[in-house]
């Protein structure tokens, strides 16, 4: 019995005690999150667990690393839990709502998105979402605050004086949207997106269909041709909408269904 007794001791002393939680292994996670380090990122996360982490911290983390994998769909749902948590953070609302916008949950990035701009601290991608939801609701004094206040904050991020003539754009200010695709493809030529926002605003305003760019696909001059098609109709200029969407299928050695459609469309109305 006395051998048994000490047999059992023997044993738990040779049992390690459950280690303390290391803080600094999340803050080394987030990090790495931050440096784009991800699978780092994850091992540290699964330490972290292993020694004992639970709750908000770990949650927000592994939240982070579905954000910057873009995978939005589980990013939206874990920050919506954290904020209506005690444990809420600026920062659950601000990427919540860039989430939600990302899947298209509009009415589920909203109150996210005010919560972010609530916070005192609140960065340029809280207000320029929060403009990218006014734009939805076409609420353009809302739009106008919001993309100032971005802009305000980070006067040379291009997105944001993207957003600004896209906003412009969707209101039928095709001559103020301009300057605004201008300036954002002076700071980031090489957005393709701006660039063909800018082509598309000047192309609802020039006098001609725009001209074949030397050594273009015919796919690509075939989808620049339907897009200024698209501008024509939007300007209520049915005849040179007609002649981009026709040129749009000329162009192209393939039946190009996006031109097809639209001039159909266009016969149609």
């Amino acid at each position: 019995m006395i051998l048994g007794l000490l047999a059992a001791a023997s044993v738990a002393a040779q049992t390690p005690a459950t280690q303390p939680i290391d803080r600094s292994v999340l803050q080394d996670a987030s990090h790495a999150i931050e440096a784009g380090r991800l699978k780092e990122a994850k091992l540290l996360i699964a330490r972290a667990i292993s020694q004992g982490a639970r709750g908000a911290p770990v949650e927000r983390l592994t939240a982070d690393v579905a954000f910057a994998s873009r995978k939005y769909v589980e990013a939206w749902s874990a920050y919506q839990r954290l904020a209506q948590s005690p444990d809420k953070q600026p920062s659950d609302c601000e990427k919540g709502a860039i989430a939600a916008l990302e899947i298209g949950r509009t009415a589920d990035a909203k109150p996210l998105a005010e919560c972010a701009v609530a916070s005192t601290g609140a960065s340029w991608r809280a207000w320029n979402a929060r403009g990218v939801l006014a734009d939805f609701e076409q609420d353009w004094a809302m739009a106008d605050e919001s993309y100032a206040r971005a802009h305000q904050l980070a006067p040379n991020e291009a997105r944001i004086i993207n957003n600004q003539g896209w906003s412009k754009l969707l209101r039928g200010d095709w001559a103020d949207a301009v300057p605004f695709f201008e300036l954002a493809a002076t700071l980031d030529s090489g957005s393709r997106r701006i660039v063909n926002n800018l082509e598309l605003a000047k192309a609802a305003l020039a006098a001609d269909l725009p001209q074949r760019r030397a050594g273009e696909s015919d796919r690509a001059w075939s989808v620049r041709l339907n897009d200024a098609g698209v501008a024509a109709e939007l300007l209520g200029d049915r005849k040179r909408a007609a002649a981009a969407f026709t040129q749009a299928l000329d162009a192209s050695p393939v039946w190009y269904d996006r031109a097809s459609n639209n001039l159909k469309q266009l016969s149609q109305n």
